[in-house]
C-alpha cells in the first residue's frame, strides 16, 4: 500500500491531527494469552468469567489508592481462588501468581494487522499515543517486549495517570502529551462503552474494533466500527477525514 496519498489526504483537511489505540485486545492479542495463563493456575479457563470480575475489581481498588501495585495482584488471586472456595496462604498464593504471569508472558502475541496497520500510521506522520487501562509497569514491559514502543509517541497507563477508560481524563492527559485537541484525535479500541463510546463522550472520535464480527442492534451515534486494523486507514481517509471537507 502506497502512503503518498493517504498522507496528503489527512494532512490537507486537518480534522484527524493525532491517532490513539488501546492495547489490549486490540493489538496485542490478550485474551487468548491471560485464558491460557488461568488455565495453568486451575486447571482450565472455565473460571474466566469469574476471574474478569475479580480482577477488574482490584483494579478499581489500585487505581483508587486502596491497594498498592506490588500486592494487588497476590492479593486478587487469593480473592479469587477464595470464590472458588480454596483458601490460600500469601506463600501460595504468589508462587501461583508468579507462575501464571510466566505463560501470560510467554504466550503475549500481536494481531497479524496490527504491524501494518502502525507502519502505515507511521508514514501519515500523525502522532500516535497508547491508551491503556492496565493497571502497573508490566504493560510498558509487554509493550516494548513486542516491539510496540517505538510507535507511540506517548503511552498513557491507567494505573500510572489514576485514571481508566471511559473517564475523559486519561484521554485529555493523551492528547495534551501529543499537543492536539480531543476533537482533532481519533482513538481506536476493542470495548465499546470504555473505548469509543467513551472517546466520544470526551470528544473525540470514537472507532470501535470489534473483531468478533456483526453485533444485534444499532450502534450508538457518533461511533465508527471496523472488524480488524485493516480497514482502518480506509476509515480515517475516506470517512472521518473527509467528513466535513
Amino acid at each position: 500500500m502506497t502512503t503518498a496519498s493517504p498522507t496528503f489526504t489527512l494532512k490537507r483537511t486537518g480534522e484527524i491531527r493525532a491517532i490513539s489505540l488501546d492495547v489490549d485486545d486490540t493489538l496485542v492479542d490478550y485474551s487468548t494469552s491471560s485464558r491460557a495463563a488461568l488455565a495453568s493456575m486451575v486447571g482450565n479457563a472455565d473460571a474466566w468469567t469469574l476471574w474478569q470480575r475479580i480482577t477488574d475489581d482490584h483494579c478499581t481498588r489500585l487505581l483508587a489508592g486502596e491497594l498498592q501495585y506490588e500486592t494487588m495482584r497476590n492479593i486478587r488471586t487469593r480473592a479469587f481462588f477464595a470464590a472458588l472456595g480454596e483458601d490460600l496462604d500469601q506463600a501460595e498464593a504468589t508462587r501461583r501468581e508468579m507462575r501464571r504471569q510466566e505463560v501470560l508472558a510467554d504466550g503475549w502475541s500481536l494481531f497479524p494487522d496490527v504491524v501494518p496497520c502502525l507502519e502505515w500510521l507511521r508514514a501519515t506522520g500523525l502522532p500516535i499515543a497508547a491508551v491503556s487501562n492496565a493497571s502497573g509497569r508490566h504493560q510498558r514491559v509487554k509493550i516494548a517486549a513486542l516491539g510496540l514502543a517505538e510507535y507511540f509517541d506517548t503511552v498513557l497507563i491507567a494505573g500510572e495517570v489514576g485514571a481508566a477508560k471511559p473517564d475523559r481524563m486519561i484521554f485529555d492527559t493523551a492528547c495534551s502529551d501529543l499537543g492536539v485537541p480531543l476533537t482533532e484525535t481519533v482513538h481506536v479500541g476493542d470495548r465499546l462503552h470504555a473505548d469509543a463510546i467513551g472517546a466520544r463522550d470526551a470528544g473525540m472520535r470514537g472507532v470501535w474494533l470489534n473483531r468478533q464480527g456483526p453485533r444485534e442492534g444499532t450502534m450508538p451515534a457518533g461511533i465508527s466500527t471496523i472488524s480488524t486494523l485493516a480497514e482502518l486507514p480506509e476509515l480515517l481517509v475516506c470517512e472521518l477525514s473527509t467528513a466535513h471537507a
